[in-house]
């Protein structure tokens, strides 16, 4: 992933000195236990674990000849040692050590979204409280409907968000399995005792049925968990993309002292940050997709899976560590305007409370179909809505002025706000 969407925490994560290190713990991990079997030496695995270090350049300079990552590490690990170096990768093969790394890697990657996550579920927690009693007009179809909070649409991204959380967390523990069963699986030259010691010293837990590669399907799972995230995230996004247009102008995102809309008109004030997360989440839906291709390999392992992952392991980690951080910036920077929300609730002349008159004309007796007949014509007329049932002819007989000032009130849609949260911000202790 380029310098531009790569923090700093999650970069280091997957430089290649990491990967490698990753490797090197595996491979250190099994002459631990081997040692402790008393299938090794002691004094060679202490010697070992003192020694033996990464050199990513002498690894490259080696694999440039050898054609084999796995080869080249190995041989750049026994070149710092004398005859213990013979004792590496006793029995293993390649993805043994490959496999298992990488979900040592993907394991950590999920620890530092959790955090970046719990951020912005608290950024976006804080807004709904805030703004529990914000009054806005709720839109179908990009249209004006009826009236809801702007604490209430916060309280429903989190409780996706809290979704999002329990399954990244599962994702997590499924992906944090490791193998040890070589070329196919069938524990040739290492018992599975030592598979299931070696694993649960890394922090794993043992594949129960392997081939030479763990199942795809657990990367898939975690890859998918992702893109579900990152669509939550872009749903937020798209929103206050939406609410910042001008002709709404309900919301902004945060802009900088200092900062320029646009290179050409001074006036602009665009929501840049917004687009940003719409834009690497189709990069995280893509990531996922091809998680779900690795699944199918050939007989007992192919490489295809192979280049695939070592671009879409630390990208989709990299991307959706970054579009958190920048959704949290924009969520707990939020220029929120509830004296624009109250007006745009007032630009239809109370047309948004038609559901209650036409509720109201069934309940006395009028054929619903004919009483939305003449709600609409009012309705659509323009002007005061209020004013024009009452001057209409069919409604009057119904309704007179008193009953239709009873239904136009705010607060009969606003009356189930505190179960609502309640269900959205209090019951989330599965999110945790």
């Amino acid at each position: 992933m380029i310098a531009r969407y790569t923090r700093p925490e999650m970069g280091r994560l997957w430089s290649e000195e990491a990967r490698l290190g990753r490797w090197l713990e595996v491979e250190l991990a099994l002459v631990d236990v081997l040692a402790e079997r008393g299938e090794v030496p002691a004094e060679a695995a202490r010697t070992l674990r003192a020694k033996v270090r990464v050199d990513v350049a002498r690894m490259q300079a080696i694999e440039a000849e050898v054609k084999h990552d796995v080869i080249a590490f190995v041989s750049s690990l026994a070149d710092q040692v004398g005859d213990e170096g013979r004792f590496l990768h006793l029995g293993l093969t390649s993805s043994d050590v490959v496999d298992t790394a990488f979900a040592l890697q993907l394991r950590d990657a999920a620890d530092l979204l959790l955090v970046g996550l719990d951020r912005l579920r608290a950024a976006v927690r804080g807004q709904a409280l805030r703004h529990r009693r914000t009054p806005m007009i709720g839109r179908t179809h990009g249209i004006h409907a009826e009236i809801i909070t702007f604490g209430l649409k916060c309280a429903g991204w989190y409780a996706e968000l809290a979704r999002a959380r329990r399954g990244l967390t599962a994702a997590r523990t499924a992906i944090a399995y490791g193998k040890l069963s070589g070329a196919v699986g069938t524990f040739a030259n290492i018992d599975p005792a030592v598979e299931a010691a070696v694993v649960r010293r890394l922090g794993l837990r043992p594949e129960p049925i392997a081939t030479q590669v763990l199942p795809r399907d657990r990367h898939a799972r975690f890859f998918a968990e992702l893109a579900l995230l990152a669509g939550g995230c872009e749903r937020i996004a798209v929103e206050i993309r939406h609410l910042q247009r001008t002709e709404v102008g309900e919301v902004a995102e945060p802009f900088a002292p200092g900062q320029k809309g646009s290179s050409a008109m001074p006036h602009k004030r665009n929501p840049i940050l917004a687009e940003n997360v719409t834009g690497l989440a189709r990069l995280v839906r893509g990531y996922a997709a091809a998680a779900f291709e690795n699944m199918a390999l050939w007989h007992e392992r192919d490489i295809s899976h192979s280049s695939v992952e070592r671009v879409i392991g630390p990208d989709a980690a990299i991307v959706m560590d970054f579009m958190l951080a920048r959704l949290a910036d924009v969520i707990e920077g939020l220029e929120v305007r509830p004296e624009v929300m109250r007006a745009n609730l007032e630009r239809l002349g109370g047309a948004i409370f038609s559901e209650q008159v036409l509720l109201a004309l069934v309940r006395r007796g009028v054929k619903r179909d004919e009483a939305y007949r003449w709600v609409q014509r009012c309705a659509q007329a323009g002007g005061d809505f209020q004013e024009r049932l009452a001057a209409d002819p069919d409604v009057s007989r119904h309704l007179k002025p008193l009953d239709l000032a009873t239904l136009f009130d705010m607060e009969h849609h606003l009356r189930h706000i505190q179960p609502l949260f309640s269900r959205a911000l209090e019951d989330d202790d599965g999110a945790r």
